[in-house]
């Protein structure tokens, strides 16, 4: 048997990439995000600090901050919001049976800058062609087989 998705999975693998293409551009923004606080962090020495003593949003040492550090919260958000993107990814995988190499590398989206952005639009237009060869494949045997019950 070749792997492929099966027809039954169709509604579930639709439903998955519903979700799969919400968490890849929320992912994605993140991303862009916590890549200018690394630029503000480690290039110009300071973290976000929001309602500090030197005002409503500020850049300060990250030992110096007595805000809130919205650089730390930034690192949490995007480290979650990939656990979620991995596991749409992961149930994507698992349900269209494609190989390991394209999970990793459908996973890289949340870590590589812009990707996630392009695969977004690239991952449902592979998956959705896989649908409808599945569909139509599906189709023409039942036509075969409808046909083949006329003749007999």
């Amino acid at each position: 048997m070749a792997l492929g998705p099966r027809l039954s999975d169709i509604p579930s693998i639709r439903r998955t990439l519903s979700f799969y293409k919400v968490s890849s551009i929320v992912t994605g923004t993140f991303l862009l995000v916590l890549c200018l606080m690394m630029i503000f962090r480690y290039g110009l020495g300071g973290d976000i600090e929001l309602n500090g003593p030197a005002g409503f949003l500020t850049l300060t040492p990250k030992i110096l901050v007595q805000g809130i550090n919205v650089s730390t919260i930034i690192l949490i958000v995007h480290g979650w919001l990939y656990v979620f993107y991995v596991a749409a990814d992961f149930i994507l995988w698992r349900l269209t049976r494609y190989s390991f190499l394209r999970f990793l590398y459908i996973a890289l989206g949340g870590v590589i800058p812009f990707l996630s952005f392009f695969l977004e639009r690239q991952v449902p237009r592979l998956v959705e062609a896989k649908i409808a060869q599945l569909e139509s494949a599906a189709a023409a045997k039942a036509a075969g087989a409808d046909s083949a019950k006329a003749t007999a």
